[in-house]
């Protein structure tokens, strides 16, 4: 099943955005052997496998009408991150990611589930088929970026728990290690990282677990071995190496809410029409495209409005922002 969102680049000319190079012969490649686009895209049995020096997945279903032309090119995803357990500027996480050890990883499923569980990554890609989405992901600060995410859907994982009928929200806890993240040693936030969805986003088909992108293992800079995506949402709701998800009755506390409550809220949809206290949300800029570059608009929901506008239908959305 291919999730995408149609709009994601008519604003943005093919030449400005180049793919990465890799992906693309990939792809010739396996046209090449007569295989089409929308069936597996590689072979590799396990995640751990190199194929021409580069890391990749096990088997996973391409988007089939993806137009590659419009991609972010992997060196500005993988280069330009916010992930302040390495770091606050753009660049620690490139720089300092290495040191985290993803290999073993397991999350723990526990709180209002008839099932608690705690499964390994292999385990939890074996919930669903591995899936590529081409996302747009919106930051807060104002950049976006189109990424080719590679996982499976969240509400797999979810309904293996079989939540019972106290379950109202999720919440997601990454992992803490000091030692390996620098980041971490410091008080910019409350560590571990936590961020939270509504139940009924949590289990919408455009919520996923991601495990890669651009077809290989997630970088760690990245969110590495998993990462939530909410493709409606700014990119910090989108936690990082979870190794616990929780479902709970209330409301949970997330870390940006409790480090700036009155700048970032809850729910966090992209809305341009709420701006952030200390920046406009009206426009954004494509990562690569340089500070003087021509900005786009904004888009309601990221541009999934006719996707997941029902789950906010009678809400006050500057009020739960």
């Amino acid at each position: 099943m291919l999730i995408t969102n149609k709009r994601i680049g008519s604003e943005i000319p093919s030449s400005e955005i180049t793919p990465e190079n890799i992906y693309h012969e990939r792809r010739l490649f396996f046209k090449s052997l007569g295989i089409a686009a929308s069936s597996v895209a590689f072979l590799a049995a396990s995640s751990k496998q190199v194929m021409a020096g580069v890391n990749v997945l096990p088997n996973f279903i391409h988007a089939s009408n993806a137009n590659e032309e419009l991609l972010t090119p992997f060196k500005h995803i993988t280069s330009y991150n916010n992930y302040y357990e390495f770091g606050t500027s753009k660049t620690d996480p490139a720089e300092n990611a290495h040191t985290l050890k993803t290999d073993p990883w397991s999350i723990k499923i526990e709180g209002e589930v008839e099932k608690p569980l705690i499964l390994s990554l292999d385990e939890i890609i074996k919930l669903a088929p591995l899936e590529e989405r081409i996302y747009r992901l919106r930051c807060v600060e104002g950049w976006s970026m189109v990424v080719p995410w590679v996982g499976i859907p969240l509400s797999a994982l979810i309904k293996k728990a079989s939540p019972n009928s106290n379950a109202k929200f999720v919440e997601f806890i990454s992992v803490s290690r000091p030692q390996e993240m620098v980041g971490q040693r410091s008080n910019v936030l409350d560590w571990p990282y936590s961020e939270g969805l509504r139940i009924d986003e949590a289990m919408h088909p455009l919520t996923i677990l991601a495990v890669g992108l651009y077809g290989k293992l997630l970088p760690n800079q990245n969110g590495a071995p998993v990462r939530l995506v909410v493709p409606w949402k700014y990119g910090f709701k989108s936690a990082k190496a979870i190794v616990k998800i929780k479902l709970t009755e209330k409301m949970p506390a997330t870390s940006w809410m409790k480090a700036n409550s009155s700048e970032y809220g809850f729910y966090s949809n992209v809305n341009p029409e709420v701006d952030h206290p200390r920046w406009s949300q009206a426009t954004e800029r494509a990562i690569g495209d340089g500070f003087l570059s021509k900005r786009r608009k904004t888009e309601m929901f990221n541009g999934y409005t006719k996707e997941v506008e029902s789950l906010y239908r009678g809400m006050d959305l500057r009020r739960y922002f």
